[in-house]
């Protein structure tokens, strides 16, 4: 058998392990040392903007944006400081949904990845208005 020919056969293996597990609901986007004791995300608001520019399809015309303050969650099996959002975006065709609830987590500070289905994470969070999500443009 060839390097070559293992090489392409393993692939498929390495790169599930990199997607992460379904318990996580998401993929990392940072290295996670597994440290319990994290600092406070200080630049939240900014790294959320930043990223949901290139997240939402159209980031023009969010409607509903809400967002909670960071606070420390268990997810995964490790305390990470997690910051809540629902908004209502537009969808290719335009059309908006009811607006939805995810969960950004943060390692070491900085934006690690957003969980889609939030529910249990964001459980008696206290949301304020997010206006700055709403005035996004491209």
């Amino acid at each position: 058998m060839s390097a070559r020919f293992l090489a392409v056969a393993l692939l498929p293996i390495v790169l599930t392990a990199c997607a992460g597990s379904e318990t996580s609901g998401g993929m990392s986007f940072t290295g996670d040392r597994g440290v319990a004791d994290q600092p406070y995300p200080n630049n939240y608001r900014a790294e959320i903007l930043a990223f949901m520019h290139t997240y939402l399809n159209s980031p023009v015309g969010v409607q509903e944006a809400m967002m909670a303050e960071p606070v420390q969650r268990t997810v995964g099996g490790r305390i990470r400081y997690v910051s809540c959002l629902r908004y209502s975006a537009k969808d290719a065709d335009g059309s908006y949904h009811g607006a939805g609830e995810r969960a950004v987590v943060y390692v070491d500070g900085r934006l690690d990845r957003i969980i889609e289905k939030a529910a249990e994470v964001c459980a008696g969070v206290t949301y304020a208005p997010f206006p700055e999500l709403e005035k996004m443009v491209r």
